[in-house]
């Protein structure tokens, strides 16, 4: 009975995976028919326009790379610092048990939340203004929980002889989490950035709750330029009534998913140098 039970658990888990995998081609085979013939290299390097034949994304598709570096600069640190403190120092600490609580309870909230909490806290409190610091901040708080809930995994899967045996030489406990857990470690950590980053790239509630504008005429140049990303311009292309504009809009969600592939590309390289470089 149970072998049965086994038997039907696999075959509609691959069913789905399947009709995952077919929507999602359909999706993609849809959005290039509609969208593939406005790729070029005009579009790429003009910025938003009320004509639609002139209009372009280079303005968004900076504000989002300005964006996501920064977002990932913010939460890898962050993210890493909180998982090591947990797992390593405060496993019994009330201080632990509070940050484990709030984690969790983050990991549950939804998008728009988090750009109510930007909008008050970074832009209003702390003054950012609608910046790209702005963003990047909210942005982070997003990433956050799945950057510390997968380092946290990765840190329990380095085996505790490693540390033993770290320790055996006369290693201090910070020196053998910076030297020896850690690099172990990240691959793992590598993958939940990649996860975090991966859902924060494609985010419009959030950044419209904190202000981000719909229509710049530049680029950001620096992490206090206000700014617009890829997905909040395809938002405004979709809204507008004239056919052209959507056929825009198919273009730009190309170069988003152009924009998504290559990163995670760069950072899957990345993760399996590290993991190549652990096994050896």
């Amino acid at each position: 009975m149970r072998k049965q039970a086994d038997l039907l658990f696999h075959a509609v888990s691959l069913a789905a995976l399947v009709i995952a995998l077919v929507a999602l081609a359909v999706l993609v085979f849809d959005i290039v028919a509609d969208g593939g013939s406005r790729l070029s290299w005009q579009f790429l390097t003009n910025i938003a326009s009320r004509h639609p034949e002139e209009a372009g994304v280079y303005h968004a598709l900076m504000g989002s790379i300005w964006v996501i570096l920064l977002t990932g600069a913010l939460a890898l640190p962050i993210g890493v610092a909180a998982a090591v403190y947990l797992e390593e120092y405060g496993t019994r600490s009330r201080l632990a048990r509070f940050i484990e609580l709030n984690i969790a309870n983050l990991a549950a909230v939804p998008s728009i939340i988090y750009g109510l909490l930007g909008l008050g806290l970074f832009v209003r409190f702390l003054g950012m203004g609608q910046s790209v610091m702005a963003g990047a901040s909210t942005l982070a708080l997003l990433a956050l929980p799945v950057v510390i809930l997968s380092t946290r995994e990765a840190l329990r899967t380095v085996p505790s002889t490693i540390r033993e045996g770290s320790y055996a030489l006369g290693a201090t406990k910070w020196q053998t989490i910076w030297n020896q857990v850690l690099p172990m470690a990240l691959p793992g950590i590598l993958t939940g950035l990649i996860l975090s980053l991966s859902r924060a790239i494609g985010e419009t509630a959030p950044l419209i709750a904190i202000g981000a504008l719909t229509y710049i005429p530049f680029a950001p140049d620096g992490i206090w330029s206000k700014f617009t990303v890829l997905p909040i311009q395809i938002f405004n292309w979709v809204s507008r009534p004239q056919p052209e504009f959507k056929v825009n809009a198919a273009a730009g969600i190309l170069v988003l998913l152009v924009l998504l592939v290559s990163m995670n590309a760069v950072a899957i390289v990345v993760r399996d140098r590290f993991q190549r470089r652990g096994r050896a």
